[in-house]
């Protein structure tokens, strides 16, 4: 395994939560990070920003590059991408992390909830993807990780929110595809999720008792880091769990990613058995 010093990573929603802890982990390494997301101006009810999280990845040792992006606009990805080639000098790794989310059934999603999940979650991963891959086909070990759950096709996941499912799960087919088409160049293209739900800042919005009964973004953070390391042509069309990930680096011992430790995780959604 390799560490990230002088690797270039592009990580879309990395303003906050999972994006957030995946850039902190590589800039103790002293990686280049591109800090991808929509959040410039701070919002009350969600810290976090482009510009803080930059600071933050200096502060811990890596180089920053804050752009706001909007990864459904392959215009203002394309513009992203040439910038961060230009002050890095190329592409070693892109995390789709940007997500939307609205969990709710068939008649309770407004179109306009729809579009945006389908656009964020399904066309910014692959627009992402298709911007980069020129870039990343000239890396010595070049990495697409899509934070998107197993491609696990059962009813119990679809019928609780529809639309919601079918954008994560447009997302883990289009990390297969480029897993398939781009493989025999030395590309890795695999997924990550979590196991147990992930105490964000949205999750403690949303449900402040189920994020008592998660783990902190570190561990996925922790996991990512793993499988990016690795060399390309070793593993690719994965769908990793982030437990899965340390228990095969030997670690076992969870307790340490628990928001509360006096509460059990609870099982994420789409996690198979």
């Amino acid at each position: 395994m390799t560490n990230l010093q002088g690797k270039t990573l592009f990580i879309t929603g990395a303003s906050r939560g999972i994006g957030r802890a995946i850039a902190l982990r590589a800039a103790r390494d002293g990686a280049n990070i591109v800090v991808a997301a929509k959040t410039v101006d701070p919002d009350p009810r969600l810290p976090g920003t482009i510009h803080e999280t930059a600071r933050e990845i200096e502060a811990a040792g890596g180089q920053a590059l804050a752009v706001a992006v909007d990864v459904r606009d392959e215009t203002q990805v394309q513009a992203a991408m040439a910038n961060a080639v230009a002050r890095f000098g190329g592409l070693d790794i892109l995390v789709n992390n940007a997500s939307a989310i609205h969990p709710k059934g068939a008649l309770e999603t407004p179109l306009k909830r729809y579009d945006l999940m389908m656009g964020i979650n399904a066309r910014g991963s692959f627009v992402c993807a298709q911007v980069a891959l020129p870039h990343l086909l000239r890396a010595p070990n070049p990495h697409i990780l899509t934070l998107a759950p197993p491609l696990d096709l059962q009813a119990r996941w679809f019928a609780p929110h529809l639309a919601y499912t079918t954008s994560k799960f447009a997302m883990g087919m289009i990390s297969l595809g480029l897993a398939a088409e781009f493989g025999d160049q030395g590309l890795a293209s695999n997924t990550l999720w979590p196991r147990t739900f992930i105490g964000t800042s949205a999750l403690r919005i949303a449900d402040p008792a189920m994020a008592q009964r998660s783990r902190t973004p570190d561990i996925m953070a922790d996991a990512a880091y793993l499988i990016v390391t690795r060399p390309s042509r070793e593993a690719t069309g994965q769908a990793y769990l982030d437990e899965m990930v340390l228990r095969d680096a030997g670690i076992t011992d969870f307790s340490g990613y628990a928001v509360d430790p006096g509460q059990e995780p609870e099982i994420d959604w789409f996690v198979p058995g």
